[in-house]
Formats: structure tokens, sequence, C-alpha cells
């Protein structure tokens, strides 16, 4: 018999799928202090929350018998995911599980800010009558923009279509093929796409690549008298430029249900609400009664899964019970990830295909290896946690053609990871290997042989093989106070093309990098962050 206990309120119809499997016991206290958890946690299989219990170091080893974290919902800050991976405890999620009410919300915002219907509401509750002051604008017709087509934002596209906009998305890491299903225009540049849309929402994760994506050089492009929705993740807009194109009018009405920080600084709100169209709303994307039902059947169905032996499909780690066979391949997981990092930045367009070789004394760890290169890019595109046991289902379900190879031959290694994507861009290469045990190395970019550590921050430079190159490269970073911490130089043959990577203390600023390609020896340019 499997003890459940569920320590956070979750919907009645997760409750009754739990009480009617057989197998199960459930022990229902979603009230229940972390005192008394501590007390009790060693006499359970599972336990199920939400955001309130914390599942800490402390409480994960005092749980001898537990087996299953089941979060309700996306987020697993409140989970020690390390502890419970050490200890074989598997931990499971719900993403996807809001689509539906994000997409919805992000709707309702848009025919809000539209159609003035928020302050028409308003008007008509202070015993006003101004039919003249609400004239709106019809979504027939319009140019709809959305950045990141991915479950919400492809379900956003269906219904604005229905509604007869012409749909255009920003999304490098989405299939042509998807896109053209849905009928939506894929646009390989960002900036084209802002430069021709009447509406904007978006529906990306928060990673390096999108903080502050939509920033004044993006507003400087837009139309006059946009629209802007975001319901997915706050720090994606800079909201000081936000504020000030509501103040010139080139941005006509804006909705946000999320925000840089939450709740958000009260002097925001006070700036915010002095502007005419502007709908806000407390992150509620996923607080409809349907969706909180769904977080609930998922989780459970999860957790019975996790329980029975069988295999469930959103996990958010990857338990070790045995800590020497974690030892022993950890330096070539971390690398995999990291170089599954680099290629989703160095490749820039839609991945379609990943093709990925283990060679040498490892290739008997070559799935947990292969999962991690998946791990790498997926992180930086979707919003919900990516692990070595859900990656082959999330690109799976991208549309994204997994090869794998693995052969104890190696080329000039001990051991050797090489990965090979194919894009709406063409194809690009990585490899790698681990000195010594534990030194990760980059050996190959493209077709340069190279030596980088993949750390920090690279700047990467194909330039002419000529004299003075390097020195016009770290003067004007000197000059731009961007500091060089190390170079690494690869090519093929004298006075050839080259490949430089830089690693940089800080992150060069997008008009530094501007700079650098105009500088006539330097033929492509591109920051990476690992």
């Amino acid at each position: 018999m499997h003890r459940v206990l569920v320590t956070d309120p979750i919907a009645p119809r997760g409750l009754e799928l739990l009480e009617k499997e057989e197998g199960i016991e459930l022990v229902n206290e979603p009230e229940i202090s972390y005192e008394r958890l501590l007390e009790v946690i060693g006499e359970f299989d599972c336990i199920i929350t939400r955001s309130r219990t914390p599942v800490t170091k402390d409480l994960l080893e005092r749980a001898e018998r537990l087996k299953v974290v089941g979060r309700a919902g996306v987020g697993v800050d409140n989970v020690d995911i390390e502890t419970a991976s050490r200890r074989g405890v598997l931990v499971v999620n719900t993403p996807g599980a809001n689509t539906i009410g994000a997409t919805e919300l992000t709707m309702m915002h848009m025919l809000t800010i539209l159609r003035n219907g928020h302050k028409a509401h308003s008007s008509v509750l202070d015993h006003r009558w101004e039919r003249k002051k609400f004239m709106g604008t019809e979504l027939y017709g319009k140019n709809l923009g959305i950045i990141g087509l991915g479950n919400i934002g492809s379900q956003v596209a269906i219904r604005s279509k229905s509604f007869g906009m012409n749909v255009f998305a920003y999304d490098p890491y989405i299939p042509r093929e998807k896109a053209d299903k849905l009928g939506v225009k894929l646009v390989d540049d960002l900036h084209d796409m802002l430069a021709q849309i009447d509406v904007l929402t978006i529906h990306a994760p928060l990673t390096h690549e999108t903080k502050n994506m939509i920033d004044q050089k993006e507003f400087e492009i837009m139309r006059d008298g946009i629209y802007i929705v975001n319901c997915a993740r706050g720090g994606i807009i800079n909201e000081e430029e936000l504020l000030r194109n509501l103040e010139s009018g080139k941005v006509r009405g804006v909705a946000l249900d999320v925000y840089s920080k939450e709740p958000p600084a009260p002097e925001f709100i006070d700036r915010i609400s002095r502007f005419e169209n502007v709908s806000l709303s407390p992150h509620i994307g996923a607080n409809t009664h349907e969706s909180q039902e769904n977080v609930a059947v998922i989780v459970v169905q999860q957790v019975i899964k996790a329980l029975k032996g069988r295999s469930p499909e959103y996990v958010v780690n990857a338990p070790f019970p045995d800590l020497s066979v974690l030892t022993l391949i950890k330096p070539h997981l971390d690398l995999a990830e990291k170089m599954g990092k680099f290629m989703v930045q160095w490749a820039e367009e839609g991945i379609r295909e990943v093709h990925i070789e283990v060679r040498g004394d490892i290739s008997d760890h070559f799935h947990p290896i292969s999962a991690a290169v998946l791990k790498g890019i997926l992180e930086e595109v979707v919003d919900f946690p990516v692990n070595i046991i859900n990656s082959t289902y999330v690109a799976r379900d991208r549309g994204i053609k997994v090869e794998e190879l693995s052969s104890e031959e190696t080329p000039d290694f001990k051991h050797y990871i090489k990965v090979v994507v194919r894009s709406d861009g063409g194809e690009r290469v990585v490899a790698g290997t681990v000195l010594e045990g534990q030194l990760l190395r980059i050996v190959q970019i493209d077709r340069y042989r190279v030596d980088v550590e993949p750390e920090g921050i690279l700047l990467v430079l194909e330039n002419k093989d000529v004299p003075g190159v390097i020195g016009k490269i770290g003067s004007f970073l000197g000059s731009a106070k961007v500091n060089i911490a190390g170079f690494r130089l690869g090519r093929e043959k004298k006075g050839g093309i080259a490949l430089g990577i830089l690693n940089l203390d800080e992150e060069a600023p997008p008009d530094v990098l501007e700079k650098l390609r105009e500088i006539p020896e330097i033929l492509f340019v591109k920051q990476v962050v690992l």
C-alpha cells in the first residue's frame, strides 16, 4: 500500500482519483504545518504539494519511504531538487495544464484594450453614459505579432485567426512546418515583424535572450498606436521604456498579467495607472476552475504512474540512487548540457534536427548524455523545467527529430561528444571532451578546431586571418569597458578565415556588438551565455 499525503489544497477531482486508485491510501492535510510535516514525513511514499509547502533538504532526509514528490503546478522553486535526486526521489510537475486558461486571458486582455471594455464598465458604474468616449478598434483585419509559438502562442494564433486577424510569429526554435500548419507567417527577424504589426502578444520564457527583448530600439521600430499584451513572463519588456512609450502615445494600449517584480512595486502601478488604456491583472493565467482541475488531475496521474513503476511524462529531476554513477558521468552531463546551450544560441534559427554522437569509454552512458544535450537546447526554448528524463519527450512534442549514435571508437580523445543541429539557417557543429576527468572543453565549432572552456560569456567572431584584427577587437572592447578574461583562436589555414572565441567578464551591450560587426575584417559576431 502506497501512502500519499496531500499538503496543499488541490481540486476535488484529483483527490477523487487518488481515493479510487487501488493500492493507494490518501491522507489529505492541506493546512499541515511544516513542523508537523517533519514529524510524519517518514510514514509516506509520496507527497503532493503546491507552492506553500517547502520540500527542503531536512524534510527529504527524514523521508525514509518517500519515492515521489508531486508538484501541482509548473514551478519547483520550493523543492530541493538536488537532494531529491541524490536520494532517488522523483519530482513530477504539470506543465501545459494551464494552456487554455492563459490563452483565454490573453484574448480577454487583447479585446479589453482594443474595445476599452474596462473603462466603459467603470464609466457606467459611475452613472455616466459616455458612448462617444469609448470608440474602439476591431481585431478583424489587424496584423497580430506573436513572440513565442509554443503551446500557448499556438492557441492564441488559432483564436486570433478566427477573429479574422493576420497572424505573424517570431520563434527561432519552432520548425517552419508547424507555423505553416497553423496558417501563421513565421518571420526570421523580430524587427521585421515589429515593423508591420498592430498588436503584439508575448508567449516566451524569460531567458538571457528574451530579457528586455522589447527595449527602446524595438519600440522605435513599431508602428505608432500599437497595442501590447504580455501574459508570459515579466522582464521581457523593459518596463521603463514601456512607460515612456505610453507617455509619448507610441503605445496606444497595454495589458499586463506579469511584471519584472511580483507583486509589482506600488510606484510602478501608480505610474502606469495614469494612462488611459491599461489593463492589469495579478498573474492569473492559470486561475480558472478548469486549469486548477487539470493541474490536480495531471499531478495525480503522474504520481500514480511513478508509484506503480510506469514512466511519468513530466519529470523534473533525474534521481541517482547510485551516487557512484552520478560521480562517474556528472562532468560529461555538464559538458553535454553546456554544448546544448551553446548550440541553441549558435544556430539561432528554428532547430529541426539534432544529431548526437557519444564516443569512447563513456558510450555506455549514451542515453543520459544525449538527454543532457537536449536539456541544454530546450531550457532556452520552453518556460517549464526540462531535465534529462523529460527532454526527449519535450523534443518530440516540439517536432525536433533526434538522431543518436554511440561507439567505443573515438578519433582523438578518450571520450568525445559531438552535436550537429540542422535548422532553417543551415547546419552547425560543436564537439567537446572532458580532460583529466573534470576539465570541460569544446574542441570543435563548425569546421574549426578550438580549445575553449564552456563557461560564462563567450564572444565568438569569424574574421579574416590577417594581422591586426585581434588588436582592433581588444582595443575596441577595452574602450567600451568590456574586459577580456581569455582568448582562443581556431583556423583552417594561415591567411584564411579564423574563429576567435573571447571569454568576457560581462556581457557586451548590443550597441558594442553592432560596432564590432562594422570592423571590415570581421565577418560574423555572436555572443553566447553559458
